[in-house]
């Protein structure tokens, strides 16, 4: 029997807006960019047959000089992203070819290891569509615009959404046609859209996502104590 073909979207068109003007794609952590360390982490696996990274047309040319320096072989290409998220992953479906599973990844996510993106691809085969996650550790309040506590859902419900996120290629390309011009935050929110059951898998309070320069220092920690590993 065949293995599987995945495909993997990796998102990386933002504009960086909490980094006070650093690309934090582009950033160097431990002498690599902070891109190439998803890109690395997917590479391992030979069912994933190819990559495409989205990125904002100012940092194609970059994008390209990160290619022709790494060591990741054919399988990885470029695309040029929309004016959100949601639009940078249907325009990264479109330069995917025939695969029959999906991964949609964060680049600003690099302490992606190989043991989540595992459990992601096993659980993803028990619905068509899985998640990473990981439990909420804080009490989490809801409340009105005028800022009044509402409601205090209990916490053992609630769970923190990260990157990958893993979905049957059927459901995920109808989910973003049948969305289209919607907002959404994730994909799973257009793929539960369509009544499918995603499914939570375990992923890491580790697998933090850079958005302010206070994050450089916490993923440099973390990728020291992989490297030395």
């Amino acid at each position: 029997m065949n293995e599987p073909r995945i495909g993997v979207i990796i998102v990386s068109a933002g504009e960086s807006q909490r980094m006070c003007g650093l690309d934090k794609i582009f950033t160097p952590v431990l002498g690599k960019p902070i891109l190439s360390y998803s890109i690395s982490a997917f590479s391992m696996f030979s069912i994933i047959t190819e990559i495409v990274i989205v990125l904002s047309k100012s940092n194609l040319n970059q994008g390209k000089q990160l290619l022709e320096n790494g060591n990741w072989g054919g399988g990885v290409t470029l695309c040029i992203g929309g004016a959100n998220r949601q639009e940078s992953v249907r325009l990264g479906l479109e330069n995917l070819s025939d695969c029959d599973w999906i991964i949609v990844h964060d680049g600003a996510r690099p302490c992606i290891t190989s043991d989540i993106i595992s459990r992601g691809i096993d659980t993803a085969r028990e619905t068509g569509a899985a998640i990473a996650a990981v439990p909420t550790k804080d009490t989490i309040k809801i409340v009105d615009a005028s800022g009044v506590v509402i409601a205090t859902p209990k916490r053992k419900q609630l769970w923190n959404v990260q990157t990958p996120q893993i979905f049957r290629s059927d459901l995920l390309r109808k989910a973003h046609e049948t969305n289209l011009g919607k907002d959404a935050t994730d994909d799973s929110a257009l793929v539960e859209n369509l009544g499918v059951d995603v499914k939570i898998f375990l992923g890491s309070y580790d697998n933090i996502k850079l958005t302010t320069l206070a994050d450089l220092n916490i993923v440099e920690l973390i990728l020291s104590g992989k490297t030395s590993s």
